[in-house]
């Protein structure tokens, strides 16, 4: 048994490793991100890690190019998300131009300048972060999906943790891992920089489907926190207890949507402690 069960975002992926050694390995790094956060001993810390990023990649073509090409390489699929991604950020200079209409790495440009993120590693992160969400929600078959929620499902079933911790597109996945298996008990489940609300890339995708506008909290689930960064353009749309009623929210400065901030701050840490 470990008290909390991980489950990773986008950009996790290690090919040429086995998914056991990465699970360890991205395990002890988020054990001793989350206990910095905590004040606590890496050791102190019980966390086991679901690993599903391979189960997204299985068959999938090699990605071409680098930060600056990134974007050139995508799907209809792929960029039909983004766009819609852009669309709910609602930012005013692509409103200016009609926001669906934008170029794809013009628009791209524009929410790294809103964030004042570096627009070269922002094209990257979008380019791999639209590529697994639609690998998950939109491959050609079921197969991608399943696999990475059976993943995660048999991950929790196994540790029966107090705490499931789900970051990113792993919010989605855990989401519908624990609809699909509701004997699983979590006391406390804990999501960071969540996409679940993003409309139609991803709200309207979800198994179970929403119903009258709203997302329902997992049967066997005690208490549903949400974290995000005010800075997150990922975790949109917000708040999310407008979308998944029934949910305790927290907001935040941290540091752009990756893990490590989300795991290392002290919102998290006070929602954490008293499962410990």
């Amino acid at each position: 048994m470990s008290y909390i069960v991980a489950v990773h975002g986008v950009g996790n992926h290690t090919p040429g490793h086995s998914p056991e050694k990465i699970a360890a390995e991205r395990g002890a790094v988020w054990a001793a991100q989350l206990a910095a956060g905590l004040g606590a001993e890496p050791a102190a810390v019980d966390l086991a890690f679901a690993y599903y990023a391979h189960h997204l990649r299985a068959g999938a073509p090699t990605a071409q190019g680098g930060a600056d090409s990134a974007l050139d390489h995508l799907g209809p699929d792929e960029t039909r998300a983004i766009a819609q991604w852009v669309d709910a950020l609602a930012l005013p200079e692509a409103t200016a131009q009609g926001r669906l209409t934008v170029p794809l790495r013009a628009a791209v440009d524009l929410i790294a300048r809103r964030f004042s993120l570096d627009g070269r590693l922002t094209r990257l992160f979008v380019a791999t972060l639209f590529r697994e969400v639609t690998a998950y929600l939109n491959g050609p078959d079921e197969s991608a999906r399943t696999a990475a929620r059976e993943q995660v499902a048999s991950v929790i079933r196994t540790h029966q943790p107090r705490v499931v911790i789900a970051h990113s597109l792993g919010t989605v996945v855990t989401y519908e891992a624990l609809h699909a298996h509701p004997d699983l008990q979590v006391d406390l489940l804990l999501t960071l920089g969540s996409p679940l609300a993003l409309p139609h890339a991803v709200f309207q995708r979800l198994r179970p489907a929403p119903r009258d506008s709203e997302g329902t909290q997992p049967p066997g689930v005690g208490r549903w926190v949400n974290i995000a960064d005010h800075g997150d353009p990922v975790a949109v749309l917000r708040p999310l207890k407008t979308y998944f009623p029934g949910i305790e929210e927290s907001t935040g400065l941290f540091r752009f949507h990756g893990a490590a901030g989300y795991l290392g701050s002290a919102a998290t840490a006070a929602v954490v402690a008293p499962y410990l």
